[in-house]
């Protein structure tokens, strides 16, 4: 079966030649890559498919009467991507979840680690040459006698909680979908269970995406739930984080410490006080940067590509009631 998907602009640098590429692979897929909006809306009534990283607008949905797949760039788009129109139009969403699993998860780790052997206080020192060894609160969280809470066991979660387990650490996890025990994940809990399992964690991993049940899912109230000697790493989605309630509870010293990716504003402005809090690790969403990144994406769109032009079963497809 011929269908056509259309590249809807702007797309994200590498991806300029995508459209071709798809052509030359695959016969039975036609490409058309608009270089505008305006030329974009000109012909989405030829699409079947749509492939998008930026919002596909109303106006765009309306016209797009042919259109019965969409696939996201990103596996957790921005705010209003997953717009009212977009969920209810028949089209299935599908988007290019596990292509960095290995970069985010190992990303955790850094912050883990660096915070079980409390390097976070050493490095600002290093920069001022000061020799001061800190022993304070322990010095260390040894981390075969400690507790990650996985919030979210999606293919991220599960590749850090191997990585954790491998470090002895005894990993819990809460999920939405997952409902079995997976490699390095001693238990699984609902949603429902986090207020209960939080007092007993020492790092609090959120890799959940941005969604409206998830929305500022850790605030004054559960800051003020963990251990005074906990951390917090957030590299899902920054809406997920209350940063004001965050930067309180560690300037009054309620949580041990934060490590964060991503931010409830972004980028995190130069004045905004999170800068100078106590016993942080601050990255600039860079957790999925990596080798390979953008090639694995493709090769996920190029399989939806030929699913779809052979009418099988599309990958990755997401629940758009519940964006992801």
């Amino acid at each position: 079966m011929s269908v056509t998907i259309l590249f809807w602009p702007p797309w994200r640098r590498g991806q300029e030649d995508w459209a071709r590429r798809v052509d030359e692979a695959l016969p039975d897929v036609r490409a058309l890559s608009p270089e505008d909006t305006e030329s974009a809306l000109d012909v989405i009534g030829e699409a079947d498919a749509i492939f998008a990283e930026s919002r596909i607008s109303e106006e765009a949905l309306a016209a797009a009467t042919k259109v019965r797949w969409i696939h996201s760039a990103m596996v957790a788009p921005p705010p209003g991507w997953y717009h009212d129109a977009l969920v209810e139009h028949p089209a299935t969403v599908t988007n290019p979840r596990g292509v960095y699993n290995d970069h985010i998860s190992v990303h955790i780790m850094s912050f883990v680690l660096h915070f079980a052997r409390q390097l976070h206080r050493y490095v600002p020192r290093m920069a001022e040459a000061r020799w001061e060894p800190d022993l304070t609160r322990g010095g260390v969280t040894y981390l075969e006698e400690s507790t990650a809470l996985l919030v979210g066991v999606g293919e991220i979660g599960a590749e850090t909680a191997r990585l954790l387990s491998a470090f002895g650490v005894n990993v819990v996890g809460v999920d939405a979908r997952r409902t079995e025990l997976i490699e390095g994940l001693a238990e699984l809990h609902p949603p429902e269970a986090l207020d209960e399992l939080l007092p007993s964690a020492d790092f609090v991993i959120l890799t959940v995406p941005h969604t409206p049940e998830t929305e500022r899912l850790m605030n004054a109230a559960r800051f003020e739930a963990m251990k005074d000697t906990a951390y917090l790493v957030n590299i899902g989605r920054g809406p997920t984080v209350r940063l004001d309630d965050l930067d309180e509870a560690l300037r009054e010293g309620r949580i041990g410490g934060a490590g964060l990716d991503v931010y409830e504003i972004e980028p995190l402005p130069p004045e905004h006080p999170l800068w100078s809090a106590p016993n942080v690790l601050l990255t600039p969403h860079v957790a999925a940067h990596g080798p390979y990144v953008e090639e694995r994406r493709f090769q996920v769109l190029l399989e939806n590509c030929r699913r779809f032009a052979a009418d099988e079963p599309l990958e990755n497809i997401v629940d758009k009631t519940r964006w992801f």
